[in-house]
């Protein structure tokens, strides 16, 4: 089992003959624990309205240049008949922070579609109170994923103020919906301005701590309205201590998370194929990822969904995406999941032949 200090060793590593031995180690675990089937999430924006003002998201509520729109229910539930016709076994809700989403409006959408559809419903929406939660998960929500940023106080603070008149701590939110029956998901950016190797570190080990079912990495993009992207916040750490936001270092944050939490289902994400459109949703699967999450957002809502620039697939339909992965999948010898693809618990998990002890 790795340590914390090997942990940071390894993501200051930087010699590719090392590299490649931890590639492989996270591969081999990954075949391992989870398997050859790639588990496919059908992505739904459903709105971009959001009352925060984090410091890095697009969606912020002070971003005045992003037109706003909210799904309606029977938009909603197209795209989601759609995603389940494509074989999908899940399908995403996602938005904003929005309280224009109302609680029991959503419990009823999905409500329907746990009647009408085989698929597991996973939602990221935010902090809600917990009789939102709560009724969501009764109304038949299987998952929720709730990213916790950064473990570090300070930089969680500067880039992620709280509501007006309310507080909240995340990995607090994490329990409860662990405590209500949920798959409970979290995560990370990986190189936001600020973030240091021993705070990345901590976030690693912190997702062993919390034992989560699901973990979102994914590279940190700049965004050009927001406080972080023009600059009128600037962290106080050096230079040289600044994680870099590359494709390589979130390739070594999803290697090393696939080591210390071998269950989990971990994405290859948006952002990473953002940073490098050709290949890096499929190096992050031969990395360590087994979850690919294609993005069935209307492309008239799709470009309004600007966490941050440059996503990929803009102009993609989600047929020719459906397409286009089970053919990249192909390639890497890697097989299309059935099902909802929960987290697979290990009574008595296998050995691997290698430990990661020594980077």
């Amino acid at each position: 089992m790795l340590s914390r200090t090997e942990i940071e060793t390894w993501l200051q590593q930087t010699d590719p003959d090392a590299l490649e031995t931890l590639w492989r180690m996270a591969d081999r675990v990954r075949k391992e624990y989870v398997g050859d089937a790639v588990h496919l999430r059908g992505l739904l924006e459903i709105s971009n309205h959001c009352v925060r003002t984090c410091a890095y998201c697009g969606l912020s509520r002070h971003n005045k240049h992003l037109r706003r729109y909210r799904m309606t229910a029977d938009e909603i539930l197209e795209c989601i008949r759609q995603i389940a016709d494509f074989g999908y076994g899940t399908v995403v809700l996602q938005a904003g922070e929005d309280d224009g989403i109302q609680t029991e409006w959503l419990a009823q959408i999905i409500r329907t579609v746990k009647q009408t559809t085989p698929l597991a419903v996973t939602l990221s929406l935010g902090e809600r109170p917990f009789e939102d939660l709560q009724c969501w998960r009764q109304a038949g929500a299987d998952r929720y994923l709730l990213r916790f940023e950064t473990s570090d106080p300070a930089l969680y603070s500067l880039i992620h103020p709280p509501r007006p008149g309310r507080t909240a701590h995340r990995l607090e939110i994490l329990s409860r919906l662990r405590q209500l029956g949920y798959e409970v998901g979290s995560g990370i950016m990986v190189g936001i301005p600020g973030q240091t190797f021993p705070s990345l570190a901590d976030d690693i080990e912190l997702f062993r701590r919390l034992d989560l079912d699901m973990i979102g990495l994914g590279p940190y993009i700049p965004h050009p309205h927001t406080p972080l992207g023009t600059g009128q916040i600037t962290p106080t750490i050096h230079p040289s201590e600044q994680v870099p936001n590359t494709e390589q270092m979130t390739c070594k944050v999803i290697a090393l998370t696939r080591l210390v939490c071998p269950e989990a289902n971990i994405p290859s994400t948006t952002a990473l194929a953002a940073v490098n459109p050709k290949t890096g949703r499929l190096l992050g699967l031969q990395r360590g990822a087994n979850v690919v999450m294609p993005n069935c957002t209307p492309a008239r809502y799709r470009r309004l969904y600007e966490i941050y620039p440059g996503k990929t697939t803009l102009s993609e339909t989600a047929l020719a995406c459906r397409h286009s992965l089970e053919e990249s999948l192909r390639s890497i010898g890697r097989t299309l999941a059935v099902g909802p693809g929960p987290r697979r618990r290990r009574a008595n998990p296998p050995q691997s032949e290698e430990t990661a002890t020594r980077p």
